[in-house]
């Protein structure tokens, strides 16, 4: 009997330290699994912001100012940078995404240098067109926060 309990604590010893290495073995590959970093997660880059409901009303008045700083310097007005600063004011109060603000200056470019290609003194014709330029300026200056409440 001595033998078979000596056989038996063996055994039995055996059976924990099988145990215990298995518990190890489980443990450390947990462990790697738990240290192992999560794979990067790639992420879709935000949308672009969409333009505001107005944006055709404001390109349209960027090139009206524009178109304004060319004629009303050329007919001798005493305005100075008037629609200029207008146009920064514009752009600053705006607070457009580059790519927007690229875009509204274009425009205001493409008024300015338009004209400069059709009129190269200011004659009647020049000072209407700055009239009606400065009436279609106004009356969209005024749609834009009444229509789009800004």
């Amino acid at each position: 009997m001595v033998a078979k309990s000596w056989t038996g604590r063996l055994a039995a010893r055996a059976a924990i330290v099988a145990l215990a290495a298995g518990a190890a073995l489980a443990g450390a590959q947990a462990q790697q699994v738990v240290k192992a970093p999560p794979p990067p997660v790639e992420r879709a880059p935000p949308p672009p912001p969409l333009a505001p409901a107005y944006e055709p009303q404001m390109m349209r008045l960027a090139e009206v100012l524009g178109s304004l700083h060319y004629l009303r310097t050329l007919c001798a007005s005493e305005e100075g940078g008037i629609w200029r600063a207008q146009m920064e004011e514009l752009i600053r109060v705006e607070d457009p995404t580059p790519t927007r603000k690229a875009r509204l200056t274009a425009q205001f470019n493409r008024g300015f240098r338009g004209l400069r290609e059709v009129y190269r003194e200011c004659t009647p014709a020049a000072a209407e067109a700055a009239n009606r330029y400065l009436r279609q300026g106004m009356k969209l200056s005024s749609e834009i926060p009444a229509r789009f409440g800004r």
